[in-house]
């Protein structure tokens, strides 16, 4: 038997991000995953960031710009980190599964940018 699914660190994930306000993204929205699986299995909440395929955030100098699956250009939004209860928001694993090591150390880099981590 096994366990239940859990979203984990690096994780793209399905969320409904809805309801919104002001210039929040509304929706089903694709989302990466920042905290850890145990974080998120203890307090049903996910930290991450948001995804969109919009091409209007190819200016966007907080918008990692990666290749999905059969080359569909996506857009790691890190200007807008997020926490959602993702049990409530009935979170789903994204067919993308995870991004790189790479992409991901260049989201947390631009991240950091904005509220420098250390």
């Amino acid at each position: 038997m096994s366990s239940p699914w859990v979203p984990d660190r690096r994780d793209i994930i399905w969320i409904e991000c809805s309801p919104q306000a002001g210039n929040e993204m509304r929706d089903r929205h694709a989302l990466l995953v920042l905290s850890p699986r145990a974080f998120n299995q203890r307090t049903r909440i996910v930290i991450g960031l948001p995804m969109t395929t919009a091409a209007s955030n190819e200016a966007n100098p907080f918008a990692i710009r990666f290749s999905g699956l059969a080359g569909k250009i996506s857009y790691i939004l890190t200007h807008q980190p997020k926490s959602f209860d993702w049990v409530a928001r009935k979170a789903k694993p994204h067919p993308w599964k995870r991004v790189t090591d790479e992409v991901y150390a260049l989201a947390c880099a631009s991240l950091n940018q904005i509220v420098d981590l250390g």
